[in-house]
């Protein structure tokens, strides 16, 4: 026994004249404000301390250490991981905001980013 729609429209998620609607508001899915969440700022989740870790994860046991939290964009922040992997003597480098730096390199690392005024933890294991 089929049951009748009172809206035709209630139920429709892709129309061949205007493309893909949300199927909570029936707004055009460009247009629609129910399913989108605003996104945290980088200045919310950023609280001033540099963290350090080592990850081996998906490297075949080969292990690098993380810089995140840095007070940095673009340029800068090149520039920044260019110093220190200068300073560890390896290569490294710099995917969405956080530094990898080849290798064990907290120790020197820590060090280095105090000299340069960063408050830093150590994270992980």
């Amino acid at each position: 026994m089929a049951m009748k729609i009172a809206n035709k429209e209630a139920g429709r998620v892709y129309s061949t004249e205007s493309g893909k609607h949300c199927p909570d508001c029936n707004k055009l899915a460009d247009q629609c404000r129910c399913r989108k969440k605003p996104l945290p700022s980088q200045s919310d989740q950023r609280d001033g301390i540099v963290r350090l870790m080592r990850q081996t994860k998906g490297r075949n046991g080969k292990g690098v250490t993380l810089i995140s939290g840095l007070p940095l964009d673009g340029e800068e922040l090149k520039n920044l991981a260019k110093l220190l992997k200068q300073k560890c003597g390896c290569g490294g480098s710099v995917k969405d905001g956080i530094v990898e730096i080849q290798g064990d390199q907290r120790d020197i690392l820590e060090q280095e980013l105090v000299s340069l005024g960063y408050k830093v933890k150590r994270a992980g294991g």
